[in-house]
């Protein structure tokens, strides 16, 4: 079955045509033979795109695909104009980038509350016959038609506005971690791929100081090539300011390196961009509730190996909430706006 992805979306959007300027003459009483008094034609509606934090996908364009402004009204006699066509604003969740589908122009990036762009211009009213008498021509009998409006083909890309990613290999306990640390209640179960659109949940401290937190769905080898949809899911990391790397500790159960595990999937940001790289991390060895007694002493080894690294790493377990306390303070030294060193 086909999943519905929630943060692209393709429209085709039209803006309004001009109205068609008037041919008319004045008639009044005692003035059988006025000049000529046709008023011009409405502009066209245009198309605004604006952010809005009411919205926190594209599902309004899942199903309608197609906007279009309102036509300019034609001009009317006694140099009347035409009513303008009305506008149609588009309302989409702030970090919304808007490009052009045919050429991949980025058009906008939105992302502060009510920031707005004219993606399109309306056409203009066409000049009714006034317009257009001279000393020679004092009865023209013609008038401009509006000119059309505009037609141009979008996308819509959510990148989520986030301070914190979570970032692994598929079942590493993400969606477990995002809820133990935020309100947030994603799907979970015990299977890769449970999370295939990214969640968004607000971590709170006690002084009201308040950190919102994204989980990305599970990144596999080559995500930055679009494989498993990688590219969908890696383009949300890109504007938070710190990465959580969640590795799971049960791969130690299956001999498997965890550093290994680690260095896959920052190949993959690498690949889809290296600056991703230079963005703070802590590395989170995870399901620690899930060791014996026995192997404690490899995980031991496993966080000096992470350590070796320069990588600020972890022991928690996001099904208990060991080391989670730890964890939401370490994350507001590192995040707050009076840092302090993790």
């Amino acid at each position: 079955m086909t999943k519905r992805f929630l943060d692209e979306a393709v429209i085709t959007v039209r803006s309004g045509d001009g109205g068609k300027g008037c041919v008319s003459f004045r008639r009044e009483r005692f003035i059988p033979k006025g000049g000529p008094d046709g008023g011009d034609g409405g502009r066209g509606g245009g198309i605004d795109v604006a952010a809005s934090g009411r919205h926190r996908t594209l599902a309004d364009f899942s199903s309608r695909k197609s906007f279009s402004a309102q036509n300019g009204r034609p001009g009317a006699g006694k140099s009347r104009t035409g009513k303008s066509g009305r506008d149609v604003l588009l309302q989409v969740p702030m970090g919304t980038v808007v490009l052009d589908e045919e050429t991949g122009e980025v058009l906008a990036d939105l992302v502060r509350e009510g920031q707005r762009i004219r993606i399109l211009e309306g056409g203009k009213g066409g000049k009714g016959n006034q317009h257009f008498a001279t000393s020679t021509r004092r009865a023209p009998r013609f008038a401009q038609p509006g000119l059309p409006g505009e037609i141009r083909r979008l996308r819509l890309s959510l990148k989520h506005l986030a301070d914190i990613g979570l970032i692994g290999l598929p079942n590493a306990g993400k969606s477990t971690l995002l809820a133990g640390l935020t309100f947030a209640r994603p799907q979970i179960a015990d299977y890769p791929f449970t999370t295939l659109t990214p969640n968004l949940g607000v971590m709170t401290y006690d002084d009201g100081e308040a950190l919102t937190v994204a989980d990305i769905p599970g990144l596999i080898r080559g995500a930055s090539r679009g494989r498993g949809l990688g590219i969908r899911f890696l383009k949300h990391i890109e504007r938070t300011r710190l990465l959580l790397h969640v590795v799971d500790v049960t791969r130690l159960v299956e001999e498997e390196n965890l550093v290994e595990a680690y260095g896959s999937v920052r190949m993959e940001l690498e690949q889809y961009n290296r600056e991703l790289l230079e963005k703070e991390q802590i590395v989170l060895l995870n399901k620690i509730d899930a060791l014996d007694s026995a192997r404690a002493g490899e995980l031991e080894e496993a966080i000096r190996a992470f350590e070796r690294q320069g990588v600020p790493t972890m022991a928690i377990s996001a099904l208990t909430g060991q080391g989670l306390d730890e964890l939401r303070a370490a994350l507001r030294r590192m995040l707050s706006s009076e840092k302090d060193e993790f």
